[in-house]
């Protein structure tokens, strides 16, 4: 293959070379093949004129085909991200509306920052994808007008898209936990949850793992994928619970206002006065024993400060109990007026029974001792005391 100067190298680099000019020396190098003549230079420009002639329709239409697809995929994306914000602020403007007209207990549960940080995560999360998505089809229609062949490079992109599937599967599986959980407001930070393997404060929610700060301070990675059940301390509100005990024969109904008179005393004291949801209720009798009676008592406080309420009621009920002189425990006494009985001995009740209490057991007459102050029965004498005296000194 030949070429022909300057026109030469301008065809090379644009696309097929024009034929050899018919002077040309065969064999000769990119600079050693210059026209001899004005025909050769004549013949170069018309070869070349002719190739640029039949191409550059081709090239127009490509090039005007890449424009359109790179502006209509800006075009496109720019509306996308457009109404998903759009989308995201109506989200938060319904949700501060209704938090202003259902007052302090809807404003709690529903959580306006929180559920405009949640909105705004959402909205990054579709706007990534939809870009994408976009930028990517975009790009594999201009190779595809360039004239790159795209079989090979989508075979290899499934491939690999399948191999990435059954190696990863646990990462997309926790991905897409992730997003569930953002989506669907499950926990947020400085939540306190019970994820079943670990519990505590949630520090970081990620699309992959969240971080939990335990009671004794550890810090807990759990996989989203992993978490199969979630226990949310802290939305809504909680129930503040107390069993209080007093005497069997303490009258109940005295007990209850005395309850209740405390329990509406802490609840007009600070911080109280806005922690407390609802007013201590008594529930009932929750169990009876021989010394004494339990009763149930329930409030609804923040979430969080359940905990903080029933000690405090404790306390002040412990206060308003010695003040009104109700016992905790009945103590029985003994069943008649007179002299109560001495007391035995320690341990005297426990001991058991002996078989020498039975007179006639045979325990009893083997252990009788003997009777040395009997009688014994008298000798029989031969004559007087004296001869008898007499005799025996003889013998």
């Amino acid at each position: 293959m030949t070429w022909s100067g300057t026109t030469g190298l301008l065809a090379a680099g644009a696309g097929p070379s024009p034929s050899p000019s018919p002077g040309a020396t065969p064999g000769g190098g990119l600079l050693g093949n210059t026209p001899t003549s004005l025909t050769e230079v004549q013949q170069s420009a018309n070869q070349a004129a002719s190739w640029v002639d039949q191409n550059w329709q081709d090239w127009v239409a490509g090039g005007v085909r890449i424009v359109f697809v790179v502006l209509l995929a800006l075009v496109l994306r720019a509306v996308l991200r457009k109404l998903i914000t759009q989308l995201i602020s109506r989200m938060t403007r319904s949700t501060e509306e209704s938090a202003a007209i259902t007052g302090r207990l809807g404003g709690l549960l529903v959580n306006a920052e929180r559920r405009r940080q949640r909105s705004e995560a959402i909205g990054s999360v579709l706007r990534s994808v939809s870009s994408f998505v976009i930028l990517g089809t975009a790009a594999l229609m201009v190779l595809s007008a360039l004239g790159v062949n795209l079989a090979p490079l989508l075979a290899s992109a499934g491939v690999a898209g399948v191999a990435i599937g059954f190696g990863a599967r646990n990462l997309v599986t926790d991905f897409l936990s992730g997003v569930f959980m953002i989506l669907e407001d499950q926990y947020g930070v400085g939540d306190e949850i019970d994820a079943g393997v670990a519990s505590g404060t949630v520090l970081e929610v990620g699309l992959r793992v969240t971080k939990l700060r335990g009671a004794d301070g550890e810090i807990w990675y759990v996989r989203n994928g992993e978490v199969k059940r979630i226990a949310n301390m802290s939305q809504g509100w909680s129930t503040a619970t107390l069993d209080v005990q007093v005497g069997y024969r303490e009258d109940l109904d005295r007990v209850q206002t005395v309850i209740l008179a405390t329990a509406e005393d802490l609840a007009k004291s600070a911080p109280w006065d806005e922690l407390l949801w609802e007013p201590a209720q008594v529930l009932g009798v929750e169990s009876v024993a021989a010394d004494s009676v339990v009763l149930r008592v329930a409030a609804r406080t923040m979430p969080g400060k359940a905990g903080s309420y029933t000690r405090t009621l404790r306390a002040r009920l412990k206060t308003a109990f010695d003040e009104a002189g109700i016992t905790l425990q009945h103590q029985s006494g003994p069943a008649s007026d007179g002299p109560a009985a001495p007391a035995a001995a320690p341990g005297a009740e426990a001991a058991p029974p002996s078989a020498l209490a039975d007179p006639d057991s045979p325990q009893s007459l083997a252990a009788r001792p003997l009777d040395t102050a009997a009688p014994v029965a008298p000798q029989p004498r031969s004559g007087s005391g004296s001869g008898a005296g007499r005799d025996l000194g003889k013998g």
